[in-house]
């Protein structure tokens, strides 16, 4: 997510080395989305690159890879996921937690092969689960089912909030794009651990976006007053200004919370390296 298109030479400096992009988001955000790794899991030599990139308290939440949770729908994948782990070992404090997104389909009778799977993880990590069948949204006694299992694991439910993006018909390409393939689920907004993480997906309009994540501004802020330490991930269908909105956010939890600590101080957007022909 670190080398978005749209960010390069407007918030990132362009161009940029490879090994230095990760390093200028870092000066943005202190958390990012492990996505790339579900489609194609990175070679030990990037994740070193990564770690180096990055101060030991920057939040990776790593997402597993897809042939683990959505083709073999965590079942019999206990090599795989060795194998994985040891790849990103590189990362060290810096794993935030394995992100385990499911796929729409694995629902309350697949709750005891995730149960399963999460008793066989490493308990050096923290764990942050992501469904989107219905039932765990609608039904009472599914909803109690996956929160017992996550909470005997010491795992996080993660909420991918696109209530603000579902309240009006799309406006723009990305906004129907999106449309079509994001969960339409009730927002979620409790806590099982003491590190929660929330996904939130906005409009590509900033005024919208804003408006939509009020009521995730005062229980972030809720949720620091109990000591928990929260990782919020704000997203747009473009996703063009989601450098600047990830910092505006955090400064609208700080305006309730003055004693929370600022973001670093964003790299200047001039190139690195100078250009050259040859």
């Amino acid at each position: 997510m670190w080398t978005h298109a749209r960010w390069q030479g407007r918030f990132l400096p362009h161009p940029l080395a490879p090994g230095e992009r990760l390093r200028a988001y870092a000066t943005w955000c202190n958390a990012v989305e492990g996505n790339t790794t579900f489609y194609a899991t990175p070679t030990r030599d990037t994740v070193e690159s990564w770690a180096r990139q990055t101060a030991p308290d920057f939040r990776f939440v790593v997402k597993l890879p897809k042939p683990i949770t959505h083709e073999r729908r965590l079942l019999g994948v206990d090599d795989e996921v060795r194998s994985f782990l040891d790849t990103i070992e590189p990362l060290g404090p810096r794993i935030h937690a394995l992100w385990i997104q499911l796929p729409g389909s694995f629902g309350p009778t697949d709750v005891g092969a995730l149960a399963g799977f999460l008793r066989r993880l490493p308990r050096s990590y923290g764990f942050a689960v992501e469904v989107r069948h219905r039932a765990f949204f609608d039904d009472p006694r599914s909803v109690r089912l996956l929160e017992k299992v996550l909470t005997e694991a010491e795992a996080e439910w993660v909420p991918f909030d696109t209530v603000a993006f579902f309240q009006s018909p799309p406006t723009s390409d990305a906004e129907r794009d999106a449309w079509t393939k994001k969960p339409r689920v009730p927002r979620r907004s409790s806590a099982l651990t003491d590190r929660p993480i929330v996904r939130y997906l906005g409009r590509d309009d900033t005024a919208r976006t804003v408006e939509g994540w009020r009521q995730w501004v005062d229980t972030v802020a809720e949720w620091l007053r109990e000591g928990r330490s929260p990782t919020v991930f704000i997203h747009t269908p473009d996703n063009a200004e989601a450098l600047t909105l990830a910092r505006r956010f955090h400064d609208d939890v700080r305006a309730a919370l003055p004693g929370l600590e600022p973001l670093p101080e964003p790299m200047p957007t001039a190139a690195t390296e100078p250009l050259t022909l040859f």
